[in-house]
């Protein structure tokens, strides 16, 4: 009897997995196995601002069976216009934007198992991270943690595809570890000089959702493989939505003497020239320096005497003009009104603690 009740569940199972995704099982690239396929892959999203958003809504909306979301910010109004997997109770709660994904995906397809992850990518972590992930999408907004991320999967042979968009521009490149050209092949140098991002130059949300349905259908190929892979882009592909403009780059090959994946000598990875404090744009500084762990309603009790302070189970705000802090329970914080890292520092020191 036991066995009877269990076939019968395993078919409504199947039956109600066949109807959810029946119009992308109908289409040939992907078709049943393909689905199934999709439903044990594994992705990570390092980021979830405006394309890490984009990219978890569609993946999880395509049956892509496990998603571990990572980031360290979280939601502010000005995020509405773009990041299409939060609202205004998120912005007001300060929710950080991993665990305000994760609760979105589980309100339309609780069946993705998907890891929300508050926390910063560096050297020291990025393995643990990782670990387990069939491939990488590229959700950051700087060159910095893109560069780790390549190294990692350059050692790893671990697939990442890198996505950017500002302005009305998007630009993104699939990574195959010995097999195409990575980050460091086309870009050798981190860009110097005065570079545009979606906080002096705006962004468009609808080229997001462009360079995310790029990137997403290409992490799709992967997943499921066969035939998939050889319809893989090869190039670096960029479009403006703007002008109309369209660029490709051929990426089919790695660059001799690439200091990653020719030379296998990873700077990123072992974290040389990196800074203890990093700028998160938007007039703000993040401290991560070390962890240490935060009790929230007793750093209330200190705070409330000196400003405006509040807080849930993963932030504590504090405000004290002209400055604001965003403090998280690992004593990582996000100090807004300057970017001075002294002044960031000082101020860090003066309400938390040196």
């Amino acid at each position: 009897m036991t066995s009877l009740r269990q076939g019968l569940e395993n078919a409504q199972a199947n039956s109600k997995f066949e109807e959810r995704y029946s119009r992308q099982i109908l289409f040939r690239g992907i078709g049943a196995e393909g689905q199934r396929r999709l439903a044990e892959g594994r992705i990570a999203i390092v980021g979830c601002g405006a394309t890490g958003s984009a990219l978890a809504q569609l993946l999880a909306r395509a049956g892509v069976g496990k998603l571990r979301i990572i980031d360290r910010d979280y939601v502010e109004a000005s995020n509405l216009q773009r990041q299409s997997l939060f609202d205004e109770a998120d912005a007001y709660e300060s929710t950080p934007k991993a665990i305000a994904a994760a609760r979105k995906i589980a309100g339309f397809n609780s069946e993705v198992e998907v890891e929300a992850r508050v926390e910063d990518v560096v050297p020291g972590n990025i393995e643990a991270i990782l670990e387990g992930m069939d491939v990488v999408l590229d959700g950051t907004d700087n060159f910095e943690t893109r560069y780790l991320v390549n190294d990692y999967a350059v050692k790893a042979s671990l697939p990442w595809i890198y996505a950017a968009a500002v302005g009305s521009y998007g630009v993104t490149l699939n990574v195959l570890p010995a097999k195409t050209a990575c980050l460091a092949c086309i870009f050798p140098d981190t860009p110097r000089g005065m570079v545009e991002t979606c906080e002096t130059s705006g962004v468009l949300n609808t080229a997001v959702n462009v360079v995310a349905s790029i990137a997403a259908t290409e992490a799709l190929k992967l997943l499921v493989g066969g035939e998939a892979l050889e319809k893989l882009r090869k190039t670096l592909w960029s479009f403006d939505v703007w002008t109309n403009v369209h660029a490709e780059i051929a990426a089919g090959k790695p660059r001799m003497g690439c200091q990653a994946c020719g030379e296998r000598d990873f700077v990123h990875l072992a974290g040389e020239g990196r800074p203890h404090i990093t700028m998160c744009g938007r007039n703000s500084v993040q401290i991560h320096e070390r962890a240490r762990p935060i009790d929230f309603a007793e750093m209330q009790r200190r705070l409330e005497s000196l400003g405006q302070v509040r807080h849930n189970q993963f932030v504590l705000k504090f405000w004290r003009e002209p400055y604001e802090m965003t403090l998280f329970p690992d004593g990582r914080a996000i100090i807004k009104g300057t970017t001075d890292t002294g002044v960031a520092r000082s101020l860090y020191a003066r309400y938390v603690g040196s």
